[in-house]
């Protein structure tokens, strides 16, 4: 604070710190409710798990199951080629179908969210032991053994999400929160591209062959780890830019205080209140999660809509980047244009 600032009266400053005391306060307090409504009692719900039509075995079993429980909830496939694909796509986390001596086999995928695996394996052998039927599991896809819980990949995209934040909140900062001009404006967004693939590069690295949790496809989990920067960056440099520094407690909000409990990584979505089970599919650690999961874990095919909405942020994040530049420049220049021409001219009176 410089001398002028020192010597401000208190009338000048304190309602302006008070509503930052304010806003802060809102934003923690909205913080406990969050990840302590969402994550103190997880309460599974209507968890996918595949059945193939015409599999009378299975269906019955399925169909008695969702009789005494609403845990689980059937999906049904017309073959099963489409189950398993549904599988590896991340749509369920388990098909049941027919076994051989007149039992059954629960094929999981415990890399999607090994407690939803968990959840599927003991209900569905609850009830095949009520049902004097044997039942084979099989986990398609497992964690890695270094990831048990499964929650690397959710930690992974906190740490992309928030490093692209505070990248674009550090430029902000620095070098005021709307670019003054379209020129800068690009060289904002290029300098975060670079920031964003350096990141990804980086996050990726720790992972991989340093903390040596994963030994495959690192360069696919940088690739992600970039555009998940990239799109936290951009949509934090949109907000930021239109709003300033209400900006930056909106930017808190969305992708932290609501993103991460809201994102399915450290329980699955339908572990979660109501309220947040479909966060996952529009927030960008919900997004940022799902991608590296699907780039280290599954079939190609389940990238579809997380990548795609990860670059709908990145595009909508530049795009309100521009329209906020440009919209700012108006109106500077019309404010140049409402002044004097000579300073010192005093001012007509009506």
């Amino acid at each position: 604070m410089d001398e002028a600032q020192r010597n401000l009266p208190v009338r000048d400053w304190l309602p302006r710190t008070a509503a930052l005391l304010l806003g802060t306060l809102a934003l923690a307090t909205a913080f406990i409710a969050a990840y302590v409504g969402a994550l103190h009692q997880p309460n599974p719900r209507d968890v996918p798990v595949g059945v193939v039509l015409g599999d009378q075995r299975a269906q019955a079993v399925m169909a008695a199951v969702r009789q005494r429980t609403d845990k689980i909830d059937p999906i049904e496939y017309d073959d099963p080629g489409a189950a398993d694909d549904g599988l590896t796509t991340r749509e369920v986390y388990g098909v049941l179908t027919s076994g051989p001596d007149n039992g059954l086999r629960l094929t999981t995928a415990s890399a999607s969210a090994p407690a939803a695996a968990e959840v599927v394996t003991q209900v569905l052998g609850q009830a095949a032991q009520q049902a004097n039927l044997p039942i084979q599991v099989t986990d398609e896809v497992p964690v890695e053994s270094s990831d048990p819980r499964g929650l690397v990949p959710f930690y992974l995209a906190v740490g992309y999400v928030l490093g692209g934040y505070l990248a674009s909140t550090a430029l902000g900062l620095r070098t005021g929160t709307a670019p003054v001009s379209l020129p800068r404006a690009g060289l904002r967004v290029a300098a975060l591209a670079v920031y964003s693939v350096v990141l990804g590069i980086v996050g990726a690295t720790v992972v991989g062959p340093l903390l040596d949790v994963w030994h495959h496809d690192i360069p696919a989990v940088a690739a992600v780890g970039a555009l998940a920067v990239f799109a936290a960056a951009m949509v934090a440099s949109a907000v930021q830019a239109w709003l300033g520094l209400l900006g930056t407690g909106i930017v808190i909000l969305l992708l932290v205080v609501l993103g991460n409990p809201g994102s399915g990584g450290i329980y699955a979505p339908e572990f979660l209140p109501a309220w947040m089970r479909g966060m996952h599919r529009w927030n960008v650690p919900g997004l940022a999660t799902d991608l590296i999961k699907s780039a280290v874990y599954f079939d190609r095919r389940s990238t579809g809509w997380a990548l795609s909405g990860l670059t709908l942020w990145a595009v909508l994040g530049i795009l309100g980047l521009v329209t906020a530049t440009v919209f700012r420049a108006h109106r500077r220049a019309a404010r140049a244009r409402a002044r004097p021409d000579t300073p010192g001219t005093p001012a007509a009176h009506g």
